[in-house]
């Protein structure tokens, strides 16, 4: 058995599997073993990531497809919307590409929500695989299926849960990865860790030196543990009707606070603060104790991600979570926890709850 391959279970007995590598050289040999070669390719990535990788990519995938096009859209949460997929529509006709075609996304969280949703809504849905290029598509969005954009700054309004049939990890992208987005993804690390695993939270505080030095060995496992906490949890709940939503510890604050500042914060920096702000309303149901609230703030800002915001009102940022695409019947599923790696779903939190965590991270 390859240690350095994982199989999540997609649907019935169909599996696909995560490759954890540090070249693309196995990509080719990946595709092959899924029976994917053979068909016409599209690599769908952004203006930071393709002049980076996409060449190199395009030559190992030209050993596997008789033809590789590239559509390339400019970088950033701005461009994930439906006028953009509209573009991939019209490169997708363009270059004749069908149902047995196959997308590729390369490039972070944005590349790979938008890659995928074009992928299940081309020709009623067609098949996709994962390159993701940052840690926070590597630990949490290339795997689950989730795939989406957004509708007037309202984020991930508009998608469909579409598996990808595999997911293809070169760990040395991260050696290319701005400090500031290496951060990011770190709040979907301790993210995980918070929600059922307070030993991986632990190591991840203890290690964070070598992590920011970027040891692949430790990386590799940091990655891995995550996408094998995701990916169990996926397996029990693919369309998020109960404990997939767990996954969302810290989105429904973090996502208000990132459409309120207009997407000026990176997703992950916003998720740490909705964290912050979770654990100060799980404190406030005595479910935390103060040190373990303090272990939260600490482990957030080790690696350097913001524990407040400036210049919103506490009022507006509750107002924007009732917006939220989590809202059922006009109730927040909240995420709260019980102590460190522990989380469960709750639907009683209050709007004044809410504002105790929100007053919390505002500054």
């Amino acid at each position: 058995m390859d240690t350095n391959v994982l199989q999540v279970k997609r649907d019935g007995d169909f599996y696909y599997p995560i490759y954890f590598k540090n070249d693309f050289e196995g990509l080719a040999d990946a595709i092959r073993a899924e029976g994917l070669n053979g068909r016409n390719l599209c690599i769908v990535s952004d203006t930071t990531v393709a002049p980076l990788y996409a060449e190199q990519l395009k030559s190992v995938l030209l050993t596997v497809s008789p033809s590789v096009s590239l559509f390339v859209f400019e970088a950033g949460e701005s461009s994930k919307n439906l006028n953009t997929v509209q573009q991939l529509y019209k490169a997708l006709i363009e270059n004749k590409h069908d149902r047995k075609s196959l997308i590729v996304a390369l490039g972070g969280g944005v590349v790979g929500d938008l890659a995928g949703f074009g992928a299940a809504t081309y020709l009623r849905g067609i098949d996709f695989i994962q390159v993701p290029t940052t840690l926070l598509s590597q630990v949490d969005s290339s795997v689950g299926g989730k795939t989406g954009v957004d509708f007037d700054q309202y984020k991930n309004m508009v998608g469909a849960f579409h598996q990808p049939r595999l997911v293809y990890m070169n760990l040395n992208t991260l050696r290319t990865l701005p400090a500031e987005q290496f951060a990011c993804g770190m709040g979907e690390v301790l993210k995980t860790g918070l929600i059922c695993d307070s030993a991986f939270y632990n190591f991840v505080c203890e290690n964070q030196q070598k992590i920011q030095e970027l040891d692949i060995s430790l990386l590799s496992s940091m990655i891995r543990r995550c996408c094998e906490i995701k990916a169990g949890v996926v397996e029990r709940d693919p369309k998020e009707q109960g404990e997939r939503a767990l996954l969302n510890l810290g989105h429904t604050i973090g996502h208000a606070i990132e459409k309120l500042k207009n997407f000026q914060l990176l997703h992950g920096q916003c998720v740490a603060i909705g964290l912050i702000a979770a654990a100060k309303i799980s404190q406030k149901r005595n479910l935390l104790t103060e040190e373990e609230y303090q272990q939260i703030v600490h482990g957030c800002s080790i690696y350097h991600l913001p524990v407040y915001v400036t210049d919103l009102a506490a009022e507006d940022v509750l107002d924007a979570t009732k917006k939220d695409k989590k809202m059922e019947q006009g109730q927040i599923k909240f995420v709260l926890m019980k102590g460190i790696g522990t989380s469960f779903v709750d639907r009683t939190v209050s709007d004044d709850e809410l504002l105790y965590g929100i007053q919390e991270i505002l500054r």
